[in-house]
């Protein structure tokens, strides 16, 4: 089997990214508008509550399957009884989950038809072999059909949403297309599949190994998803929980770009470790890093710039605390990168995921004991408070424990300078917010002036990774062949 390329992969995922961002910015202000923030906060407290089933459902399959696949992927016969073993025990669990989910809808008071619909979100679980096709690094797969189905989503979004009332088919369009995109993941797989002796699967040894995993993924969802869940909880304000969802959208799209070669040099570096290639993943690891730096600082920096000018602009009116919630959660785009650098490029491919463990659910704690202290009295703020004191906590410790193999000497190394062409862009876009009353006018003036400032700020410093693109750039465009 050939090689896969990374630069053709990056693309692909890029591409996907870019799509996966966009869907967002086409729909959110037609939505916010529509629902307003309540009906946007049932929406979030609703999917949190599915998202735990799901959790559940997955039991780590996504990050432990897609290492084993990636590690066995050269016999073919090796990784088709690690993908039946795999997907048989996420079916086992997913019903259990099914079962579950079905007894709250019975007892629930309140939310019951959104529960129901929700159904398809569980259920899209057992379908859902986008690991095994990660493992192989077959990006194209994963990117042109969910890109079709998530493409055909927007479609049928405004074709059929137009009232506050459609919240429940707007929830429901959302769960069909995840599990319609799932189940069209199975064409391909009998190319990739030979057949394997049913009475040598061992399901018991993956649950065993996928507990460590789990944990960490239960650990992270106290302060990815229980955040959602404990503002209605304890506010029992659906508003509280719009305003939040708004925000952590914005951080989530600029995240996304930030972390998307992560995604896809996961399972080469998992392919490396097995080889015993310490070189060629240092070299890698130190030119994603300064990718994430090079992209997550500016944005940091950026968001806080216009979020006055764009949450207006964006969402209409009545999201004016999405404001200050952007404030306080706009460094989680750099904090959560480089936690994500470190997880997914050092700690899972070299099997070290138990020993991570330990910097994720202390950030757990930290987000649940600070969730219960601040969001009583201050609300949504307290949770994005909560969500940052968290993912600092975690992010440190993954630097702390990484020092003997990637210290935190490369962090200070790159960074520095990207630091102070993103502090210049920050002081110049702010001061032009201000200016300019105009919310589409401020925006577009802040966003092209701050990406001029920064990039010649750092051709001035001359960053040394900024400097080599640009190389690489020029030497392509005057010797590539026609």
């Amino acid at each position: 089997m050939s090689k896969p390329s990374i630069k053709k992969n990056f693309i692909y995922n890029t591409l996907y990214e870019i799509l996966t961002i966009l869907s967002p910015l086409i729909t959110s202000p037609y939505v916010s508008r529509i629902f307003g923030a309540d009906g946007i906060g049932i929406y979030s407290y609703t999917s949190a509550l599915a998202s735990y089933f799901v959790l559940f459902a997955a039991l780590g399959i996504k990050t432990y399957g897609q290492r084993e696949i990636a590690q066995h992927r050269d016999d073919k016969k090796m990784a088709s009884k690690l993908f039946w073993e795999l997907e048989l025990m996420c079916i086992s669990t997913t019903l259990l989950s099914l079962i579950v989910w079905l007894l709250l809808i019975i007892f629930s008071k309140g939310y019951s038809t959104y529960y129901m619909v929700l159904t398809m979100s569980i259920a899209a679980t057992a379908f859902d072999v986008s690991w095994f096709w990660r493992g192989y690094e077959e990006y194209s797969l994963i990117v042109i059909r969910n890109s079709v189905i998530k493409i055909i989503g927007i479609i049928l979004l405004f074709t059929l949403v137009h009232e506050k009332e459609d919240l429940l088919l707007y929830i429901g369009l959302i769960a069909a297309s995840g599990l319609i995109g799932n189940i069209s993941m199975w064409v391909q797989l009998p190319k990739y599949l030979v057949k394997v002796n049913w009475k040598e699967l061992r399901l018991k040894y993956h649950y065993r190994e996928t507990m460590v995993y789990f944990v960490p993924t239960v650990a992270t969802s106290i302060y990815t998803i229980l955040d959602k869940a404990m503002i209605g909880w304890i506010t029992n304000n659906d508003f509280e929980n719009g305003y939040y969802e708004q925000a952590t959208k914005i951080v989530n799209i600029c995240k996304t770009v930030v972390i998307s070669l992560n995604t896809v040099l996961s399972s080469r570096i998992s392919y490396l470790y097995s080889m015993d290639a310490h070189d060629e993943i240092k070299t890698k690891m130190k030119d994603t890093l300064n990718f994430i730096l090079l992209v997550g600082t500016p944005m940091v920096f950026g968001v806080i710039g216009v979020a006055g000018n764009f949450v207006p602009f964006f969402f209409g009116n009545g999201f004016e605390q999405t404001v200050t919630l952007l404030y306080i959660m706009a460094p989680l785009i750099l904090i959560i990168a480089i936690s994500n650098f470190y997880g997914g490029l050092y700690f899972i491919p070299s099997g070290q995921r138990a020993r991570s463990n330990k910097g994720i659910i202390a950030g757990a704690v930290v987000n649940l004991i600070l969730n219960l202290i601040l969001i009583y009295p201050f609300k949504s703020f307290g949770a994005a408070i909560a969500s940052v004191a968290a993912e600092t906590t975690i992010t440190g410790m993954y630097i702390f424990m990484s020092q003997n193999y990637f210290g935190s000497n490369y962090i200070l190394k790159y960074a520095w300078k990207k630091l102070l062409a993103a502090v210049l862009m920050f002081i110049i876009v702010m001061g032009l917010g201000n200016l300019i009353s105009d919310n589409f006018t401020a925006i577009m003036v802040q966003m092209f002036t701050g990406i001029f400032v920064y990039l010649g700020a750092l051709f001035f410093l001359r960053d040394h990774f900024f400097m080599e693109q640009i190389q690489r750039i020029l030497f392509y465009l005057f010797n590539h062949k026609k």
